[in-house]
């Protein structure tokens, strides 16, 4: 199976696309609608879209993110659960916006990460591209923990990460995935005014 994912689909831009990049790209297109839409189903299809990238970034040398699919997976059960039982006396969570205290707390922890795999990736690792690869990875990690809580502001910290994104994975020939961010770029613009209607709808409610 693993060969066959890593084995050429067709070729972008003069690069092979692999089998995983493109159901990675499918998946992921989907997976943000759903999550646009606030529906439930964002979480198993993202946690098929991740193990799919997983394949993908490991075999493009981008340690990191190939790692960072592994805390995905936990993310995502947790937010599948969290939006189901997370809310007061384990109610369905509903969308509102990130407290001073939320984003302290997210500072702080992007700081510690970023620092933290910059390090890792630059000396124990053979990652061409390691303080994009770090940032980038604190950044999704952050915006995943904003999703699973129905943090509105995640949709910022998910453009923060694309817009780094878009240009890494087209240095790296991963053209595929580089449009697909850009998809994504576009879902999070959507995703920030659909929560944000949908939050001044439950408050005026």
């Amino acid at each position: 199976m693993i060969d066959w994912l890593t084995s050429a689909a067709f070729t972008a831009f003069g690069a092979p696309t692999t089998w995983a990049e493109l159901l990675g790209f499918a998946t992921g297109l989907v997976n943000v609608g759903l999550l646009v839409r606030q529906h439930i189903l964002n979480w198993p299809l993202g946690i098929l879209n991740v193990l799919l990238l997983m394949v993908v970034f490991w075999s493009a040398g981008l340690f990191a993110d190939a790692g960072l699919q592994i805390v995905y997976v936990l993310l995502g059960l947790y937010g599948w659960w969290a939006w189901l039982h997370g809310g007061e006396r384990h109610s369905r969570l509903v969308v509102r916006h990130t407290t001073r205290t939320d984003w302290l707390g997210l500072a702080v922890a992007g700081v510690l990460l970023t620092a933290g795999l910059w390090l890792f990736l630059d000396r124990l690792t053979e990652s061409t591209v390691p303080l994009a690869d770090a940032l980038t990875t604190a950044l999704s990690l952050l915006a995943t923990y904003g999703q699973t809580r129905k943090l509105i502001e995640n949709w910022w910290l998910w453009i923060a990460a694309d817009l780094i994104y878009i240009p890494l994975y087209g240095y790296k020939d991963l053209w595929l995935t580089a449009i697909l961010y850009v998809a994504f770029l576009i879902l999070c613009i959507f995703g920030l005014r659909s929560w944000r209607a949908a939050h001044r709808a439950a408050v005026a409610a």
